[in-house]
């Protein structure tokens, strides 16, 4: 909406949409200051969901997460971090220094032992940050 008043997108927008979108669209949408509804911001890649209840949504995605091995989701969660500003190579060096502590910890073998027996997994101690 910046531009209808003569400016830029600020407060990081431009830096934000150029990570949700493909430049195409960041354009038009920076140039333009054309208002999208929700449909259309998760078709452009702006919103992952939209719904009636998005509370109900994000406690059942909550709920999902809160599933899964913490100690992947922390690796995720780094390995995301860093792959905002690094390039393929350092980003795969990452991948695979991640992927080597959690093979064969107590969590991911607990991961695959509840997802084999069809149970909730019960995962204990967190490794340690990397």
């Amino acid at each position: 909406m910046e531009i209808k008043r003569g400016l830029l997108p600020d407060m990081a927008g431009i830096a934000l949409l150029r990570e949700l979108v493909r430049g195409d669209v960041a354009r038009e949408l920076t140039y333009s200051g054309r208002i999208i509804d929700g449909d259309e911001a998760v078709r452009v890649g702006i919103a992952t969901w939209v719904g009636s209840d998005p509370l109900a949504y994000a406690r059942e995605m909550a709920r999902d997460i809160a599933r899964r091995s913490p100690d992947a989701i922390r690796a995720a969660k780094r390995l995301l971090n860093r792959s905002s500003n690094g390039d393929a190579a350092a980003i795969l060096e990452s991948e695979s220094r991640e992927q080597e502590r959690l093979m064969g910890s107590a969590n991911q073998i607990e991961a695959v032992r509840a997802e084999m027996e069809k149970r909730p997994a019960g995962f204990g101690e967190l490794l340690p940050d990397a």
